[in-house]
Order: structure tokens, then sequence, then C-alpha cells
């Protein structure tokens, strides 16, 4: 299955977060070390660009938050990044540089790879967003199949277990997801990518692809 390694979706130049996924095939597979590799981490930033707030939170010094932000740890928010109103942040995340977290929108373990933006109404779970990927508002990652069994990576004929019960979706750098979207459990977006708005997506994606519905996958020109 193509498009679905981890060289294939991601820039790991562009995020801080580029040792996790020594030694690992799949993005995913990084889910369950986020936690640690945080906490980790957090311990070895320069803290002449980052400052400890509370216990387990890393903010970088010009990093913008908002007041009204609710921030959890684990929690590591790169520089230039920014965290608007009423943000909420579950803990087990990295906000990556310049990365725009907006208002309403929920983390939980994840990893958003610099100047991701989630701007707008938007859940974000147990997912990997790559360098520039863009979720429209009202999009959300759906992390967990309704009969809570584990969930599959699906795409040309082939399944791939990932012995996870939660896993949102993986984008790769520059993905576009329209307005009002939802990505199901195992969902994999390919680098340079689109999905129409209001769509409904499972399964693989091909990297250059725009999704219009599932019966119309085409290459982008």
């Amino acid at each position: 299955m193509a498009d679905i390694k981890i060289q294939d979706l991601f820039d790991l130049k562009e995020t801080l977060a580029a040792e996790l996924f020594q030694g690992i095939q799949y993005p995913w597979e990084a889910l369950p070390r986020i936690h640690d590799f945080i906490l980790k981490l957090g311990e070895s930033l320069n803290p002449e660009l980052y400052e400890k707030r509370g216990e387990d939170i890393w903010v970088a010094k010009n990093a913008r938050i908002a007041s009204t932000a609710c921030l959890n740890g684990p929690l590591i928010v790169d520089e230039e990044a920014e965290i608007r109103h009423c943000a909420f942040v579950r803990g087990n995340a990295i906000v990556g540089r310049g990365a725009v977290v907006g208002n309403s929108t929920e983390l939980k373990n994840v990893i958003l790879f610099n100047k991701v933006q989630v701007p707008h109404y938007n859940y974000v779970g147990d997912s990997i967003l790559g360098f520039k990927a863009h979720m429209g508002a009202g999009s959300i990652t759906s992390n967990v199949k309704s009969d809570k069994t584990l969930v599959a990576v699906k795409g040309e004929g082939v399944s791939i277990e990932t012995g996870l019960k939660k896993m949102g979706a993986m984008l790769g750098d520059r993905a576009e997801i329209g307005c009002n979207s939802v990505l199901n459990p195992g969902t994999v977006i390919g680098r340079d990518s689109s999905v129409y708005p209001t769509s409904c997506v499972r399964g693989v994606i091909p990297a250059g692809h725009i999704f219009k519905d599932a019966g119309h996958v085409i290459p982008r020109e």
C-alpha cells in the first residue's frame, strides 16, 4: 500500500518530534509513545527559549496563548505557535512551530508539525498532522470505531491492523481538509491531497489527490 509510511507522509525536519519516529515504519506506531516522549523532550528544552508552566507543560516564550485556553500536560508548545480563545488541550500534545490551535478546538494525544492549522471548532485526537496541514472549520478526526474494535488502515485491497483501539487520522504534509468533514478511524491522507467540505472519509487517500466523495477520488492536476 503506497503513501502510508512515515517517509511518504512527513518531512521530519518540520517537527520537534523527529526522534519519536525512529525505529518505526508507520506513523500510527508513534501514538502510544507520545506521552513518555514529551516528558523526556521537555526536560531537555532550552530554558532561555521555553518556560515550564505547571506540571509537564513547556511553552515557548514567544508563543501566544489566550488566557481562556485550557492547557493540560504533557504538552509542548513550540516557538511562534498560537493557541486561541477557549482551546482545550487535554494532554499528550506537541504543537509545532508557527501552528495555530483555534477557538474551541480540542487536542488529545497528537503531534502537530510546524505551521499546522486547526483554527476553528476542530477535534483532533490520536492523530498526527504533517507540515502545513490544514483542517477547515468544524472538521474532526473520529478516533474510536462505533463497535469499539481495533482500528485497521484499509486501502487498495489491503488491510493493516494497527493494534490500536484509538486512532484518528494521519495527515501528510500540506493536506487540506474541507469544512465540517469527518475523518473516520484509520484514515490516512497523503501529501498535497485535499478533501471536499462535508465529506465522510475512511481509508487511504493517495498523495496528490482530491477526495470529492467515496466514488470520486481524482488526481490533482
